[in-house]
């Protein structure tokens, strides 16, 4: 890791990427719980270490990694829309508030525009990968 990013990545953690990566890994919690949510459990916990270390890392659709998978058709939808309705948007708007909270700053801008992306993940996390920028 550069340390340019493991500078950024201590300073997301103070502003805000602890508190969102216990919201994450208390979404898997609650999947796997749940026994059936188990196949987005295992999505959660690795979007969980994203958020807790953003900086070095993107996202990207598995699809234009060219992988295909059941992420990436019909089934990926589907388990998408799941996600949407029993997680995905109180994730999301923890995301946007805490965005909101930091934009208010000149030196939280760079955290906001990273929680409004992890916003964008929280509502569709199936079929993305984290890779190394």
């Amino acid at each position: 890791m550069r340390p340019v990013s493991l500078f950024l990545n201590v300073l997301w953690l103070l502003f805000g990427g602890v508190w969102m990566g216990a919201g994450w890994l208390l979404a898997a919690v609650i999947m796997a719980i749940t026994i059936v949510g188990l196949p987005w459990a295992r999505a959660a916990v690795t979007i969980a270490i994203y958020t807790l270390l953003p900086f070095g890392y993107t996202v990207v659709p598995r699809a234009r990694l060219g992988r295909s998978d059941i992420g990436t058709g019909p089934l990926g939808l589907i388990g998408n829309l799941i996600w949407l309705v029993l997680a995905g948007w109180w994730l999301a708007l923890a995301h946007l508030l805490t965005a909101i909270c930091l934009a208010i700053t000149i030196i939280g801008l760079p955290f906001a525009w990273a929680h409004l992306k992890l916003a964008g993940l929280a509502l569709w996390p199936i079929g993305q990968e984290v890779v190394p920028t």
